[in-house]
């Protein structure tokens, strides 16, 4: 038996990362029938059926620290959620779910706003919003390569998953970071305003800096599922200082009188885009609750 990472799932194949090599592999059908998916990132013994050829299967999955369900990661250390300040104009409330799932997962996030070099002004704001929040901002143009270094400090022994949707430079910032990587860069389409999808599958690649990125599919929205309304505020931690309600740990912070969260939010001490953001989620989460029954 070998030990090793998956580094890529297709087709029903996963490949294993090993100490003496890269196999392809087939999972065994017990998974299947305990309802068991193998994701990239998880780590796995394979047994060897043809080493010439580099062919496996995959016998056991070791218990995942963490799995994201979009992108399908399992075992990532950080989330890098990358948004663009233009071209396409950043949507705040997707950027805010994607901290939330990022949250749930316990995982360090830094935030980084791409295109940089188009700023029209609303950079400022923008880092202002989520380093207000208590989140690491980074502004970067892969087109001018500004601040290119820092983001390559953040991957340094980690396994990191950039995350966000089609069109923010994902690839291109990932192309100057590691100049053998060369992914595939798509434009925006002018007709729809997003990215065509340039990457067709989570994969982990490996950095000459050390560690690994996951470099995933783009994609428009993120559903929260299995998040109850008590604990959405759990994952917005700028609530975390204000914990004097009147209704104590029960307190929503919507409506309820003696509020601090709100009174935060009125002293301009939490952003009030933030705010919003987590009233509508928390009303996403009602409505589907109130589906389900």
């Amino acid at each position: 038996m070998l030990k090793g990472k998956i580094i890529k799932g297709l087709s029903g194949f996963y490949y294993v990362d090993t100490e003496t090599g890269l196999y392809e592999c087939k999972a065994r059908g017990i998974f299947r029938k305990q309802k068991i998916t193998p994701l990239v990132g998880d780590n796995v013994e394979i047994s060897v059926v043809d080493e010439e050829n580099k062919k496996g299967i995959v016998e056991i999955i070791e218990e995942r620290e963490t799995e994201l369900v979009r992108p399908p990661i399992a075992n990532v250390d950080k989330a890098l959620i990358v948004f663009a300040i233009k071209d396409p104009k950043p949507n705040l409330s997707l950027l805010d779910r994607f901290i939330v799932h990022a949250e749930r997962e316990n995982l360090d996030i830094v935030i980084i706003f791409t295109k940089i070099d188009l700023d029209d002004g609303s950079l400022d704001e923008l880092i202002e919003i989520y380093e207000k929040a208590g989140y690491k901002v980074i502004p970067v143009s892969s087109e001018k390569h500004i601040n290119i270094d820092k983001v390559k400090d953040e991957l340094v022994g980690n396994t990191v998953v950039f995350a966000g949707p089609s069109g923010v430079g994902k690839s291109s910032l990932l192309n100057q970071i590691d100049e053998t990587f060369q992914l595939k860069t798509g434009t925006v389409s002018e007709k729809i305003g997003r990215g065509r999808h340039t990457t067709r599958h989570a994969e982990l690649l490996k950095l000459e800096c050390g560690g690994m990125v996951a470099d995933t599919p783009g994609f428009s929205s993120l559903e929260l599922d299995g998040i109850d309304e008590m604990e959405l505020k759990e994952y917005f931690i700028e609530f975390d200082e204000y914990d004097e309600c009147k209704f104590g740990s029960k307190c929503v912070h919507e409506n309820e009188p003696s509020c601090d969260i709100k009174e935060a939010v009125e002293n301009n001490e939490i952003s009030k885009q933030r705010y919003e953001s987590y009233i509508q989620l928390l009303n996403e989460i009602r409505q589907k609750n109130s589906r389900r029954y």
